[in-house]
């Protein structure tokens, strides 16, 4: 029978594209005697060794490579055929998780995606927001958004979204009672309002002449939020590094004043990353064609 000749395939491409029976265990949530037993029937079955095994890793065989070509086409054209069921009814289902950071998810993201969810009633959206730095993998999320570089990564997949750039600010009043630094160096005798990560102070970064520059700022008052960073600066706190999508509100009202505005912004990446797979799933791709079509519209109405 078809059906029966289509056991295992899921696990055996599995373990290929993770590289060892633990792997494929972990990340299909399985153990690994499970995928160990699965691969062996399947061998049985097919007539075939598919993985030269030792001790610590498993590697092809000439036929285990053969089958894996064909069991890529197979899964292909059911991806495909999933896609034609999908578009024939019209609508998105499913859960997808999303991990973003809690201010640029609650202004810039949200909305688009709960304009998103009105349009696909099916699709169940698990948004949450944090500026921890989640594990996808592990912690089986979806879909994360995130701003500023990316480390590199062979388990995850990226996309850029869109860019924004941060501004320097602070308020009149501290402003009037400090001054308003015009050089970089100014900027180091003043107060700073600092962005903190995990115990960590994040840098100032700022284009001088064409040059990058790294500031650690002298911190009086140190934050892991960046509402309580802003409000802190229009108390006269102190200087506060903010995005542009924050700043920008704070600004046309008056509360904060811009700062250096002279020098040029530096310009952050937004990026969707998830977990590598051959075929990214049409809800999970539906969000991020989405997004990229959505979120620079957004940014540009709220002041980018």
């Amino acid at each position: 029978m078809v059906v029966s000749s289509l056991n295992g395939i899921e696990v055996f491409v599995a373990v290929v594209e993770a590289g060892n029976f633990a792997e494929a265990a972990k990340k299909m949530s399985l153990t690994r005697s499970a995928i160990g037993k699965t691969i062996a029937r399947l061998e049985k079955r097919l007539g075939v060794l598919l993985f030269r095994r030792s001790t610590r890793s498993q590697s092809l065989t000439k036929e285990g490579a053969l089958f894996y070509e064909h069991c890529q086409q197979a899964i292909e054209a059911v991806r495909i055929g999933e896609e034609a069921l999908e578009s024939g009814k019209g609508s998105i289902s499913g859960r997808v998780r999303i991990s973003m950071p809690v201010l640029f998810g609650q202004m810039c993201l949200a909305p688009i995606l709960f304009d998103l969810a009105k349009e696909h009633p099916d699709l169940i959206l698990d948004m949450s927001f944090s500026d921890r730095t989640i594990d996808l993998i592990e912690e089986k999320f979806d879909l994360a958004i995130r701003n500023g570089t990316l480390p590199d990564s062979s388990e995850l997949s990226a996309r850029q979204l869109g860019e924004h750039h941060m501004v320097f600010c602070a308020s009149a009043s501290y402003l009037h009672r400090r001054g308003t630094p015009t050089t970089l160096e100014e900027l180091l005798l003043h107060d700073a309002i600092a962005y903190t990560r995990q115990g960590r102070i994040h840098e100032w970064k700022i284009e001088d002449s064409g040059e990058l520059k790294f500031i650690r700022p002298k911190s009086r008052i140190l934050m892991d939020d960046m509402h309580a960073i802003a409000n802190a600066a229009i108390t006269g706190l102190g200087i506060a590094w903010l995005p542009s999508f924050q700043a920008r509100k704070h600004l046309d009202s008056m509360q904060l004043r811009p700062v250096l505005s002279h020098l040029s912004s530096v310009t952050q990446p937004i990026n969707a990353l998830w977990p590598y797979t051959p075929h990214l799933p049409l809800k999970v791709r539906l969000i991020v064609d989405t997004l990229v079509r959505e979120l620079p519209i957004r940014l540009a109405k709220i002041g980018m």
